[in-house]
């Protein structure tokens, strides 16, 4: 199993969700962040006054799949959500050693 961060645009968010209910991924989790990469942010002139924004938002979908599923959804969103431009995002494989199903006892795969 894998475990899938995928931080992205927040305006690709809908693209995502449908990739992933596609896939059959099973549960998502959705956080609001902020955040810089290469880019470093950008400097903004108000009133005369230069302002650095460095933190940029940016939304975190996590989501814990079987391996297969998990390059089928890395594919996907790497032809489908890029924009080509810097602060496209990112995404982040971990391997997941188990999971437990609370309600039922469950491991594994079946606990997803």
């Amino acid at each position: 199993m894998k475990k899938l961060e995928i931080v992205i645009r927040s305006e690709k968010l809908e693209e995502l969700k449908k990739i992933l209910e596609g896939c059959e991924a099973n549960g998502v989790m959705i956080s609001n962040i902020m955040g810089y990469g290469n880019q470093k942010g950008y400097t903004q002139t108000y009133r005369g006054t230069k302002y650095v924004v460095n933190l940029l938002p940016k939304v975190k979908v996590e989501t814990v799949v079987p391996e297969d599923v998990a390059e089928n959804i890395i594919d996907q969103v790497v032809k489908e959500i890029t924009t080509g431009n810097y602060g496209d995002g990112k995404i982040f494989v971990y391997d997941v050693q188990d999971v437990v199903r609370i309600r039922t006892g469950e491991h594994g795969e079946n606990a997803l």
